[in-house]
This record gives C-alpha cells, sequence and structure tokens, in this order.
C-alpha cells in the first residue's frame, strides 16, 4: 500500500488530491475542513483520481462558500449525465465556520485556497486554507532555502555511508 503525506496508509481507491502550487504560491494562515457536494459522476471520477486543484479558489457568496475552477474529469461510463469539468461547486460548512471565517478571508490580500481533496468515511473533504499571495522575492527564498536543505541532506547522506 502507498503512504499519504501524513505516513497512514492509504487505501486503495481513495485517491487523495493535492495543490501542490498553493504552499509555494501562498503563506497560509489557516485551514479548515469542508464537505464538497457533488454529482454522481464527480464522485466516480474523482474516485479513480481525475480531479485537479492547481487553479482552484473558493469565494463566499450569499452567505455560502462555492470552489471555482477545480477541474474533475470526465467519467466515461456516464452516458448523457456527463458533468461539467469545470463547474462551480459548493462547500458545505456551518453557519459559524462561515462566519469565522468569512471575516479573515475579506481582509485585504487574503484568499480561500484548497490545499487538498480527500475522502474521510467515504465522504469527500476538501482542505481550505485562508492564504496571503507571495511575492517574487519570497518565492525566491523558499527555493534558495529548499536547495540549501537539500545540499545538506545529500552532504549528511554521503557521510553516512562512509
Amino acid at each position: 500500500m502507498s503512504k499519504t503525506p501524513e505516513n497512514k496508509p492509504k487505501k486503495p481507491g481513495s485517491p487523495t488530491v493535492l495543490n501542490r502550487k498553493a504552499r509555494f504560491n501562498f503563506f497560509i494562515e489557516d485551514s479548515i475542513e469542508a464537505g464538497l457536494a457533488l454529482v454522481g459522476s464527480e464522485v466516480k471520477s474523482l474516485r479513480l483520481g481525475q480531479g485537479n486543484l492547481d487553479e482552484a479558489f473558493a469565494r463566499v457568496r450569499d452567505g455560502e462558500v462555492f470552489l471555482y475552477n477545480m477541474h474533475i474529469g470526465p467519467y466515461e461510463q456516464a452516458n448523457q449525465t456527463q458533468h461539467d469539468p469545470r463547474r462551480t461547486r459548493k462547500l458545505l460548512l456551518h453557519r459559524r465556520e462561515i462566519e469565522r471565517f468569512l471575516g479573515r478571508a475579506l481582509a485585504k490580500g487574503f484568499t480561500l485556497v484548497p490545499l487538498k481533496l480527500y475522502w474521510k468515511r467515504g465522504q469527500a473533504k476538501v482542505e481550505l486554507a485562508i492564504a496571503k499571495g507571495k511575492r517574487e522575492f519570497d518565492k525566491r527564498d523558499a527555493i534558495k532555502k529548499r536547495d540549501s536543505e537539500r545540499d545538506t541532506r545529500r552532504e549528511t547522506s554521503r557521510r553516512d555511508r562512509r
């Protein structure tokens, strides 16, 4: 069995969709788990791992939270009941969670970004984060830090081999 980033055994048939660009492009302030309202063919496609969160974002509209620009590939066995791959999907949160998140998300420079989509007790869940965009120099600093950590790991592993 493969392992997820949290080192928990992952069940076959329950893939996790990660937004790998989110942590590079944003400073993550806080996150929350939200349910996801899906149609049948979307559930089947996500079970096959055909989801993409790279360009997705969330907004609060009329007191409800919606996920935009998330791509879920078409399910081949669905006939006329095929879903729109980039349709707007409703996120399921309690009213107090929306109010708490709304105040912080509407602050200048903050946005709601999905970090990952996973399955929990048979239901699709999205980890939604309040994030602030990084500037170019912040990204360069992150690259330098990552490269230096990689070099130190490489050197320590060489020393351990001797």
